[in-house]
């Protein structure tokens, strides 16, 4: 019995030790693969180095990766970082999570669509969450540069030309070979933006019909832009425009407008306030919008009353402002009633367009007969509290300043982008500390460009993200480059976007603890000043979530600048390959007396395709 045991002992020793050699080879094998390889664990696809780009292998499963699939935490006790992110299925590839029609289907939200809530922000829960990478369409290629993307972009970066073949009599783009090209037409200015912003200018007696009125007129908000042509073409006489439209039946439309280097931002006039603070804009535009202004007591007209500057234009061209037809006459005639109470007088009116113009002061409110509709806001209402907040059927009168100053106060473009916004007070700033906010972003931007400058030319780089924001220096300090800011302000923080547009920029407010409104692929540059430190320490949120979610938003071969504490550095870098970013820079922040104790990471987003997508492409 004893040399039977002994034999099965040895038996067995000598499988483990062959079983234990097999298991070391397997490790060695595929471990120093993984030295120029990455490879997607969690039953997902892998991706392979090859060259710049990375080539994805076999997928195993159609689905998407899910938050329940794939954790991980900035606090793992074992350490563990994986060695690579999942990749979403193909189908996800322009994936914006809080604006999923699926996601809505699936938690069977209750909408009411004819207010439009169902194109309005639902964010997943946390569990619910897709944590993988958005994969490239098939054929992806680099952006075509600016200036030249503001009428030509590649069809494989957006393979939709639905909108070419239904406003083919419009102008709108016209499919072209590999590209996409862009006329400059719209619904309501077939023959060219250009030319209907010039008679725009001439209705408007601003002076060479230049549509700026000498840097008075700078920021605009385009409802319902289409792709944008509208925004695109105004930037040539210095103006700024966020051009604005849902992902409705007009899919992409926003997707556009961004691949094309023009502000855009996806959002809708439904039941929430849009995501601008009070008097941000000097004109409002609706070309052929398709909205009903008369709905809900004026309650949309109402939100543009709310973020028009005092003395702020309406443009409005539409068939109720020239057509004939009974219903057409009725929508006009109350319209025009409707904006009588709101005090707006007619400035201009030509052929099918009509231009409104707010008043500078409260007078007009006052002078109204005692329970006019609408109503004037409650004296508790904050007009700048925008995010998650109800729209109000109601007018917000001006401040006293604005009302003793009949008007903003604004200096004109270019000046007001370094002056001392009049709305500082608000926030007990001095203007010898705005002053050294931008003296002091001039500088750290300067730094950033040079730390760049191996890997940048004049022209890599087009649309641009601020994800904290604060007073807007670090957009201001970009101002001779030919660029475009999207300034974030948090949610929770000092409500300082008011400023930003006081100084003629744009941008909006968000909660970092969830993904933005915008397409996959969108921006060129992001910036991150302790916004890591702020929803990991401050809201509790996830590292790792908003890795992924700054990844989603940048465009392959663009650039991250984060700047915070050293702790947030590393915890950043131990994902670098994992999500398959490389860094280009690195700066400690000695030399900068205001920030001692923060360190800068300048990383670039390399350009990887899926399996799918190469042999689709071949």
């Amino acid at each position: 019995m004893r040399g039977r045991t002994d034999g099965s002992k040895k038996r067995l020793l000598t499988t483990f030790f062959f079983v234990a050699v097999f298991l070391l080879f397997l490790y060695l094998y595929f471990g120093s693969q993984s030295q120029g390889e990455s490879a997607l664990e969690y039953g997902s696809r892998s991706l392979r180095k090859l060259g710049s780009s990375y080539l994805g292998g076999d997928e195993e499963s159609d689905l998407g990766i899910k938050q329940d699939d794939f954790k991980f935490g900035l606090d793992d006790e074992d350490g563990i970082v994986p060695k690579s992110f999942p990749v979403c299925d193909d189908r996800y590839s322009e994936l914006i999570p809080c604006l999923d029609r699926n996601l809505i289907y699936q938690m069977r939200l209750k909408l009411d669509l004819s207010l439009m809530e169902h194109y309005e922000r639902h964010c997943p829960l946390p569990e619910r969450r897709f944590n993988c990478l958005i994969p490239p369409p098939t054929g992806y290629k680099v952006p075509i540069k600016w200036p030249k993307s503001r009428d030509e972009v590649w069809k494989a970066n957006i393979p939709h030309t639905h909108l070419a073949k239904e406003k083919s009599d419009q102008n709108w783009m016209v499919v072209k070979g590999e590209k996409i090209i862009f006329p400059g037409g719209g619904t309501h200015f077939h023959y060219g933006a250009d030319k209907y912003i010039k008679s725009l200018a001439n209705m408007l007696n601003f002076p060479k019909d230049n549509m700026n009125n000498e840097g008075n007129l700078r920021t605009v908000l385009d409802v319902g832009c289409g792709v944008a042509s509208f925004g695109g073409y105004l930037l040539a006489s210095d103006i700024m425009t966020m051009s604005l439209a849902p992902n409705d039946v007009h899919q992409n439309q926003i997707q556009f407008a961004l691949e094309r280097g023009i502000p855009a931002y996806l959002g809708v006039l439904g039941t929430k306030r849009l995501p601008y603070p009070s008097r941000s804009f000097e004109l409002a535009h609706c070309s052929r919008c398709r909205i009903d202004w008369l709905q809900r007591d004026g309650i949309l007209l109402l939100e543009l009353d709310r973020l028009l500057r005092p003395g702020g234009y309406f443009a409005y061209s539409s068939p109720e402002a020239y057509a004939q037809d009974e219903e057409d006459l009725r929508i006009w005639k109350e319209m025009s009633a409707l904006v009588e109470r709101m005090c707006w007088k007619i400035a201009a009116k030509r052929n099918q367009t009509v231009i409104w113009v707010k008043p500078l002061t409260n007078d007009c409110y006052m002078e109204r007969a005692p329970g006019t509709q609408p109503p004037l806001c409650r004296s508790n209402d904050d007009p700048d509290a925008v995010y998650g907040v109800n729209m109000e059927a109601c007018i917000t009168p001006y401040s006293d300043h604005d009302h003793s100053s009949k008007g903003s106060g604004l200096a004109p473009w270019p000046a007001r982008l370094t002056s001392p916004p009049p709305r500082l007070s608000d926030f007990g700033y001095s203007s010898d500390m705005f002053e050294k906010d931008t003296e002091m972003w001039r500088k750290r931007v300067e730094n950033y460009w040079d730390l760049l400058s191996p890997k940048i030319s004049t022209n890599t780089i087009r649309n641009v993200m601020d994800m904290k924001a604060n007073l807007g220096s670090f957009g201001a300090a970009l101002k001779t480059k030919d660029l475009w800011v999207m300034n974030v302000v948090p949610e929770d923080g000092p409500n300082t976007l008011k400023l930003i547009y006081d100084r003629g920029l744009l941008g909006s407010i968000h909660n970092w603890c969830e993904a933005y409104s915008t397409y996959p692929r969108t921006y060129d540059l992001l910036h991150a000043s302790d916004v890591f430190s702020d929803i990991i320490e401050k809201k509790g949120c996830s590292g790792e979530d908003l890795l992924i979610e700054m990844d989603r938003i940048l465009r392959p071969t663009g650039f991250l600048i984060i700047r915070d504490k050293k702790p947030v550095i590393d915890f950043v870098k131990k994902y670098l390959t994992a999500i398959h970013w490389e860094q280009v820079a690195m700066a400690d922040s000695s030399s900068d007396e205001t920030d001692t104790d923060h360190v800068v990471l300048i990383v670039q987003k390399k350009l990887w395709l899926t399996s799918e997508s190469l042999r689709e492409t071949d």
